[in-house]
């Protein structure tokens, strides 16, 4: 892993407010958010009996491509390993930080042994950049 498949960005806006726009985002290109409803980790932890106070406002955002998923799984189910994609927002020192952790073809090819999926998930991950940095 490479310091550069950590994408690190901030925003001006809350995290709840930055996964509203990136929800819209990721409808204009196909995407959709997989887990809108549980995304809002602290209010997720408190539904489950966890202590997380009520600024606790981490978003957990999974994003998928249902269609590029499942043809891409009905090739190689071995590529599902490497498929959940999260982007991370929080809130540190009065502002919003974004993280989205990708994978280099090196490391990919290495944990799948197929020809044309990091290729593909290279795509994916440098679109889901670009859609952060539209949300942002």
């Amino acid at each position: 892993m490479k310091q550069e498949d950590l994408y690190l960005a901030e925003t001006g806006k809350s995290p709840a407010e930055f996964a509203r726009d990136f929800a819209e985002v990721v409808t204009k290109y196909g995407f959709i958010i997989n887990n809108a409803d549980t995304m809002d980790m602290g209010k997720t932890f408190r539904a489950h009996g966890a202590q997380a106070g009520q600024d606790f406002d981490l978003h957990m955002i999974q994003i998928c491509k249902p269609e590029k998923a499942a043809k891409s799984l009905a090739a190689n189910p071995e590529r599902s390993v490497l498929m959940p994609k999260f982007v991370m927002a929080f809130s540190k020192e009065g502002k919003t930080q974004l993280r989205f952790l990708s994978y280099n073809t090196e490391d990919i090819s290495l944990i799948v042994a197929d020809a044309v999926f990091p290729g593909s998930l290279a795509e994916s991950f440098q679109k889901i950049r670009e859609m952060i940095d539209e949300a942002r």
